[in-house]
């Protein structure tokens, strides 16, 4: 592990990209200890307080995890889907809050990816991620339904076609489509939603899912898409005719 002491880079992070780097291609494998903080400094020959910042780094990536005691120490982490999920829904919600991506490019990249699931949903689906949408679509029916709960369930009925499809690594990528992509388009267009058309077409979405046609499951979602930016054109139509 090596880092360039006259790079313009900040140490800690150079030291926590190398230990990362190390991670990655085995030099450092799941549930290793790591060096000291005192040998980890010897090392890198930078302070302790500079180690102790990278390890930081490390941790909030969930790379590695701390333990107190006589064998304590800095131990590689054994990361999951599970445990990456909610930092792939932060950095995705971030990166669409602060940076220009249009409405219309959000949409199309989070509607592409699930279709992507569509086929796999109808082939894969368990009873109860078949049972979720349809508990999902009652919930939307209900006339005393708040915009913010409605919003909810509409996520919580993507993310069951979205994990039909029996693939960790698309259930992850899809995390930022998903809960993401989807609460803050939601924000946009609730005031022009029509949820009678949303219901129909969810109802459609989850009936090709039941009888296993992925085709018809995807053309339900580039129904919902137009849908989508149908009332996101509304909404933009409205604030602009506004003094």
């Amino acid at each position: 592990m090596k880092i360039d002491p006259n790079s313009s880079a900040d140490l800690s992070a150079q030291i926590a990209q190398a230990i990362k780097d190390a991670i990655i291609i085995g030099e450092l494998i799941v549930d290793q200890r790591l060096p000291s903080e005192a040998e980890l400094a010897d090392h890198f020959q930078v302070s302790r307080p500079t180690v102790r910042e990278a390890l930081k780094r490390l941790a909030a990536q969930s790379l590695i995890r701390t333990q107190r005691g006589a064998t304590g120490g800095a131990f590689v982490n054994r990361l999951s889907f599970e445990d990456a999920h909610a930092q792939q829904v932060t950095t995705s919600t971030l990166l669409l809050s602060m940076n220009a991506v249009s409405f219309e490019t959000a949409c199309e990249a989070r509607y592409a990816l699930e279709r992507a699931c569509a086929p796999l949903s109808a082939k894969r689906r368990s009873a109860d991620q078949l049972a979720t949408m349809r508990a999902e679509i009652f919930r939307q029916t209900q006339p005393n339904l708040s915009d913010e709960a409605f919003c909810a369930s509409d996520v919580a009925f993507h993310r069951a076609l979205v994990d039909g499809a029996g693939n960790p690594v698309l259930s992850y990528q899809l995390a930022g489509a998903v809960e993401a992509m989807q609460p803050l388009m939601n924000m946009i267009t609730f005031t022009a939603r029509d949820r009678a058309s949303i219901v129909a077409l969810h109802s459609q979405i989850a009936d090709a899912i039941d009888q296993g046609a992925g085709t018809d499951a995807a053309q339900g979602l580039t129904k919902l898409e137009t849908e989508t930016l149908r009332m996101a054109q509304k909404v933009f139509e409205t604030r602009a005719s506004k003094p």
